[in-house]
């Protein structure tokens, strides 16, 4: 599916705050590894560089996380997969209020956008209303979800 992706938002700052926390992190943990194992010369080298190429491939991956849309589908790029879904094979797409059971309580969770598959299946997407890109922009994520279920709506002329 050859196609122009765009994501119809801008990333959040949250995200750079990810990314410089899991900087701080993996330089920790560097530290750590050297003291830990007494490592001296190549030792430093290889596991700075290793932490650093990890971090860098992590930043990449959180940068372009998202959901993307073109006239020919949905992209929803994950940390670690991303998958391609044309209009046509989606039957909906929604927004889903979502809970979690810890013991007898159930704990209200926030919005989501999910996507029906005409088989029946549901994908969760990356748009979470209280996530790093729509904490403090409520009316954003709202928008987003109406440009995609209207680019849907579009494709398949319903």
């Amino acid at each position: 599916m050859a196609s122009h992706w765009i994501r119809p938002y801008p990333p959040g700052t949250g995200r750079w705050l990810v990314i410089a926390w899991e900087a701080a992190a993996l330089g920790f943990l560097t530290w750590a590894s050297i003291r830990q194992f007494d490592l001296i010369g190549h030792g430093v080298r290889a596991i700075t560089v290793l932490l650093a190429a990890v971090w860098a491939i992590g930043a990449w991956r959180i940068l372009q996380h998202g959901v993307y849309v073109s006239n020919h589908g949905v992209l929803i790029r994950g940390l670690m997969r991303s998958r391609t879904m044309r209009w046509h094979d989606i039957a909906g797409v929604h927004l889903h209020h979502s809970t979690h059971k810890l013991g007898p309580w159930e704990l209200q969770n926030d919005m989501t956008v999910v996507i029906e598959r005409h088989d029946g299946a549901t994908v969760n997407t990356e748009l979470w209303a209280q996530g790093v890109d729509f904490h403090a922009r409520p009316k954003l994520f709202r928008a987003v979800y109406q440009e995609i279920r209207g680019r849907h709506q579009t494709a398949v002329g319903s």
